[in-house]
């Protein structure tokens, strides 16, 4: 049998990556690997480790090997059906936090694992939170998400506003939707290749769900209600023309702990 020390070194993997994988396959935590590390490893437990560096070597996102990804905080689980939650998307969090009114209404368009929607939930129980998401395998992981989590959410099969009732109104409406253009070279690199291509782009020109969503907030953003999207690094210009166009007012981009423009808001009158 080889031991911890032997399999981490021969995984040609980084050593926090393949410590991750060791855990996952053989159920040993990371302490233990670095205390023991002359343990030795049962060869059902090597074999499940070995077929997980294979698929990271040929580059199978980490957070899909290991069932998780950390967000706000917390664990959510993901796999090939959503979206991989990013630190760049906590930036929309903060923001839905600092401007949902006591007792507000809140929806997430888009959930994918349910991120958003869950951290909201938990760091604000006293929201009313709707997510919706056109994938039912989407759903299914964020209603997870949201159990395993302990969140109060409603979730909804719905392609964009279409599911909501008449007059449903919100205080902020939140979305991380599909900007990335159809033919971006990002696409065929890096775990983009692995993700759901309908949660990375809009098979457009990267703005096509961005003007869905700003065109069917206005009839149904309370007044004073936010409206926030996350978007691409080189898409704030136009997102805050969209926003503008549409009425909002105190229309802004934020930026992401690297600088870059990521979520732009904006106000209804």
């Amino acid at each position: 049998m080889r031991t911890v020390a032997e399999l981490l070194a021969g995984s040609g993997l980084p050593r926090l990556e393949a410590r991750m994988l060791l855990e996952q396959a053989a159920r040993i935590g990371r302490t233990r690997q670095s205390t023991w590390p002359e343990l030795e490893v049962p060869e059902a437990d090597a074999a499940r480790f070995d077929a997980l560096v294979a698929r990271r070597l040929a580059g199978e996102p980490i957070a899909y090997l290991v069932g998780v990804r950390e967000f706000f905080g917390r664990d959510f689980h993901v796999a090939p059906g959503v979206l991989i939650p990013r630190p760049e998307t906590e930036v929309l969090v903060e923001f839905a936090l600092a401007h949902l009114p006591p007792q507000a209404r809140c929806l997430d368009m888009g959930t994918g694992s349910g991120a958003i929607a869950v951290s909201i939930a938990l760091e604000r129980p006293d929201t009313d939170m709707t997510a919706l998401d056109v994938s039912p395998a989407a759903l299914a992981i964020a209603s997870g998400n949201a159990r395993d989590l302990g969140a109060r959410c409603r979730f909804l099969l719905s392609d964009w506003f279409a599911a909501l009732e008449a007059g449903e109104t919100f205080d902020l409406i939140a979305s991380n939707p599909p900007y990335v253009a159809s033919g971006d070279p990002h696409l065929e690199q890096g775990d983009l290749r692995f993700e759901p291509p309908g949660a990375l782009t809009d098979f457009a020109d990267g703005l096509q769900a961005i003007r869905l969503i700003v065109a069917g907030a206005a009839s149904r953003l309370r007044p004073e209600g936010w409206l926030a999207i996350e978007h691409g690094y080189d898409q704030g210009e136009a997102c805050r023309t969209l926003f503008a166009a549409a009425g909002l007012e105190r229309v802004a981009t934020l930026h992401d702990l690297a600088g870059l423009d990521r979520v732009t808001v904006g106000q209804r009158a």
